[in-house]
């Protein structure tokens, strides 16, 4: 869509205020909301904002910046009509002197793509996000009550989350989505939506929507959805799936029918590029203190640094299909993760393998989990980091993903990074309290 269009959609649908979102470092999505009589100022970039009141942005001495509308990302927010009809348009950040904002994830994101677009490439994803249910408190505070007892693939009457998703789907294709499936996952109040893959801009910004969504639904229905990688311990925790590839000349670049396996050579350069980078990109991928209570054996997220075709334990699968489907699917990301940042990494990891044809280890095919010691040592199978401080620490030895943060994204992540780690590692737990109050 150009201005025009937008301002005449905004008329048609009698728009009252448009929403003008944008992501900061950390993934959390912010909102400048304007009336209609600002939208031709905003399509013009001329919207400025206080940029040093947002988390790992800028200082007060450097505050004002500008929001750049993408016109493309304009729809109407569902649930909104009459007198409260409301639109939204995602935006990149700009600096006063007209140039990007090098701590606008989505700019990350864009550097990463033209580069692929340099070497020929267009890169597409689809992300497999899921997210648990709870009920809440009297106060509205959210609580770790299920709302059902269900396990994978269930329906009603067990999985009584059904009506909610059901909404939830529905308000994603009135924006424009396609909805591939949704379902009841393994634990009790957890769930899963998927929507086709698209190129990986798009997709970034179609994963900022979708948890948006998806938080407002629950809500109307008394419930608190949450994206928390491992809120309940003892039973499976909350991934995001990620299915990569890169086509060209509009063709998929990772299938080959001659090649083994019917992959390309580029298929398998990029995988050797994910593995090589996989620990240094796992800061991004996972990035709270609590991503590492669900990269544990057990409870079926990856832990070893291995790719296979049907197993499921190793970090990286190939799913079996081919031709315009052939994919390489990254199992360690979880929904909590900036999308933006987490498709930039992993990307540019894939990119690597192919300008340096790293060529990747033998596939694992069997259950790592069940290995002995000697078989996984056999194997050389490495692990991925076992908490957020060692993550932080494996991301700034990698001069590939430092580059590809950018020196503003990389410093302001690790300090807060680092801090969140110190305020963690200092708590006293109930953990501690159980099992050392009674017993020195």
């Amino acid at each position: 869509m150009n201005k025009e269009q937008i301002i005449a959609a905004a008329e048609k649908n009698g728009v009252r205020f448009i929403r003008l979102q944008f992501t900061d470092i950390f993934g959390v999505m912010k909102n400048v909301s304007i009336t209609t009589s600002q939208l031709e100022k905003a399509l013009d970039n001329e919207l400025m904002f206080d940029g040093s009141s947002i988390d790992g942005f800028v200082r007060i001495e450097e505050s004002d910046m500008y929001l750049r509308p993408d016109p493309d990302s304009w729809c109407m927010i569902p649930w909104s009509d009459g007198d409260d009809a409301t639109a939204r348009l995602i935006c990149d950040v700009y600096c006063d002197d007209g140039t990007p904002f090098t701590g606008d994830p989505r700019y990350v994101l864009k550097r990463v793509l033209n580069k692929a677009a340099k070497m020929g490439y267009t890169v597409n994803m689809g992300p497999e996000a899921e997210f648990f249910l709870f009920h809440t408190d009297a106060n509205g505070a959210p609580t770790l009550e299920t709302h059902d007892k269900a396990a994978y693939f269930d329906l009603a009457p067990v999985d009584l989350g059904e009506s909610a998703r059901r909404e939830m789907v529905l308000d994603l294709e009135q924006i424009g989505f396609e909805v591939e499936a949704s379902h009841h996952e393994c634990a009790p109040g957890q769930h899963e939506i998927d929507f086709k893959y698209a190129d990986a801009l798009h997709t970034a910004d179609n994963v900022q929507t979708f948890k948006y969504i998806v938080r407002k639904v629950a809500q109307r229905h008394g419930l608190h959805a949450t994206f928390m990688p491992k809120p309940v311990f003892g039973i499976a925790g909350s991934g995001m799936h990620v299915n990569q590839s890169l086509f060209k000349n509009g063709s998929n670049a990772f299938n080959d029918p001659n090649g083994e396996r019917g992959l390309s050579q580029d298929a398998y350069y990029y995988l050797g590029g994910l593995l090589r980078h996989a620990r240094a990109f796992t800061a991004i991928t996972n990035p709270t203190v609590n991503s590492y209570k669900r990269l544990v054996s057990g409870y079926e997220a990856p832990v070893y640094v291995a790719w296979a075709s049907k197993n499921r334990s190793p970090l990286v699968r190939v799913p079996a299909k081919r031709g315009e489907s052939a994919r390489v699917e990254l199992r360690s990301p979880d929904p909590a993760c900036n999308p933006y940042l987490a498709f930039a990494v992993t990307i540019a990891a894939g990119l690597d393998g192919i300008e340096n044809k790293i060529e990747p280890p033998e596939p694992v095919e069997m259950n790592i989990f069940h290995m002995s010691d000697e078989e996984r040592l056999r194997f050389d199978l490495k692990l991925l980091p076992g908490s957020l401080h060692e993550a932080v620490s494996e991301l700034n030895r990698d001069q590939l993903i430092c580059e590809t943060l950018g020196q503003h994204v990389l410093y302001r992540f690790t300090e807060a990074k680092r801090a969140e780690w110190e305020d963690y590692r200092i708590q006293v737990t109930d953990w501690e309290l159980a099992h050392y109050l009674s017993k020195f």
